[in-house]
């Protein structure tokens, strides 16, 4: 999966010269938390999120009436507040590698550039709706992981496996947990659980997790 597969195409920018207030407006109007700034030619100058917006804002003491903040707040621009230089991605960069850019930077977007124009925007969220995606998050059928040592031809055994019980993989994910250690989820469809759990059980390598139809607790408080 790529960047472009997720991405927000031409998504909404603003000019330097755009005021805080203006800003503030559109991302309530537009449901943003990210805009680009650009200059008249469409180049990438800097991006504004909502906590600039919401740092750039008088105190709760100030001593100023809501008629003395509103003037200023529609004088400030956002040439003053953005934050450069711009961490960018392209359209063909592999996800993973997009998402790794935003853990090291600890930012929650980066703009999409392609010819010095900015053709899209990818957010944590798009990045969190993805992996529900390629997990296979919210589709009926079991789930397991096993754990694996580190040979070829175990993911061919356990497809035979899902297979021989009349089901189908809908997602396939290899990972290593913090030891190193090797591991294998498959979620499937179709399968009959009785005849899938033992071929999975004489597998010779370790169940981890097994579940007929996962699912999330869900619970609220206060």
């Amino acid at each position: 999966m790529l960047v472009k597969d997720c991405m927000t195409p031409s998504p909404l920018t603003i000019l330097p010269e755009t005021t805080h207030r203006q800003a503030a407006e559109l991302m309530r109007e537009h449901k943003v938390h990210h805009l680009p700034v650009v200059d008249k030619s469409g180049r990438l100058m800097g991006i504004v999120v909502e906590q600039d917006l919401l740092a750039a804002q008088p105190s709760p003491a100030t001593t100023l009436s809501i008629y003395e903040i509103h003037g200023l707040l529609s004088k400030l621009q956002v040439r003053e507040i953005m934050k450069r230089p711009v961490h960018t991605t392209t359209p063909n960069c592999p996800l993973e590698e997009a998402a790794r850019l935003m853990l090291d930077e600890d930012i929650g977007c980066l703009p999409v550039v392609e010819n010095e124009q900015v053709v899209g925007i990818i957010t944590d969220t798009d990045i969190f709706r993805a992996l529900v995606t390629m997990l296979g998050g919210g589709q009926s059928g079991a789930r397991f992981t096993v754990q694996v040592a580190d040979r070829p031809g175990i993911l061919a055994r356990l497809a035979q496996i899902v297979a021989d019980a009349g089901g189908n993989i809908v997602s396939v994910i290899s990972w290593r947990d913090a030891a190193g250690a090797a591991y294998i989820t498959i979620k499937e469809q179709g399968a009959d659980f009785a005849r899938l759990k033992p071929g999975l059980e004489a597998l010779d390598a370790e169940l981890t997790d097994l579940q007929e139809k996962p699912t999330c607790l869900r619970q609220t408080y206060g």
